[in-house]
């Protein structure tokens, strides 16, 4: 069986469609249902359990307090000693088999949950598609990323990073035509401080008059320029013997 939260405004509005209007004939359980959204099991719950706490229909909509409702949703809550429900129990006795799967067996690839779902359901495992989720993340690896490994960054000055990247259109002042214009921006490693320089191309030589006044715009030259496989630099790339321009 899955379960639902309680919530707080929907316990509230259906207690307050109970208790009707005065001077009017109070609505029955099928009405209220079908004015919150809920079924007639739900709202005969929420109305049984402030009944229990002490309400009554000749009762105004003031008392509908937090006391009482705090009281009616901790009577209709269901009871989750381990903090999960049911569904969650069931599928403890398939742990190790959907971490095999999550991780994937000999030359079978990783399966997705989707298809867990369905190999559960033929062993007879029906649960909700979100706590089968849940599940597999929490407690199977699914999703699970490699460790990140942070790398050191250089001294001052030391490395630059370098890439282009597509900004838009803008009219050449010498054709009077619009042109798409690319970004050549200059990344210092270290403090992140940067440096754009505009071209209407990416070639070697936009590249080289880029760099020149990066060097002007940094007043030095970086030891080391990380150019991440632009075509313009990198012929051919590897990751070993890249093959430069």
């Amino acid at each position: 069986m899955a379960f639902r939260e309680v919530n707080v405004n929907e316990v509230k509005e259906v207690l307050r469609v109970w208790l009707g209007v005065p001077g009017s004939r109070p609505p029955g359980l099928r009405t209220i249902a079908a004015h919150c959204g809920v079924d007639r099991k739900t709202a005969r719950r929420y109305v049984e359990a402030a009944q229990a706490a002490g309400l009554q229909r000749s009762d105004g909509v003031e008392a509908l307090d937090d006391g009482l409702i705090g009281a009616v949703i901790e009577a209709v809550r269901p009871a989750r000693p381990s903090g999960h429900g049911s569904a969650w129990d069931r599928l403890l006795g398939f742990e190790d088999q959907i971490t095999a799967w999550v991780a994937g067996e000999g030359n079978h690839p990783p399966l997705t949950i989707t298809k867990i779902e369905t190999l559960l359901a033929r062993q007879g495992c029906v649960v909700p598609y979100r706590t089968l989720h849940r599940f597999a993340t929490e407690r199977c690896g699914f999703g699970r990323k490699d460790t990140t490994v942070r790398i050191v960054d250089g001294d001052p000055g030391s490395e630059c990073q370098i890439d282009f990247g597509y900004l838009g259109y803008l009219t050449d002042p010498e054709t009077g035509r619009r042109r798409k214009v690319h970004a050549l921006i200059f990344t210092a490693v270290y403090s992140r401080h940067m440096f754009v320089w505009l071209t209407y191309s990416q070639t070697l030589a936009a590249v080289i008059a880029g760099c020149e006044a990066a060097w002007t715009f940094f007043g030095g030259v970086f030891k080391v320029l990380i150019p991440d496989n632009m075509k313009a630099v990198v012929a051919e790339a590897d990751a070993v013997n890249p093959r430069l321009s």
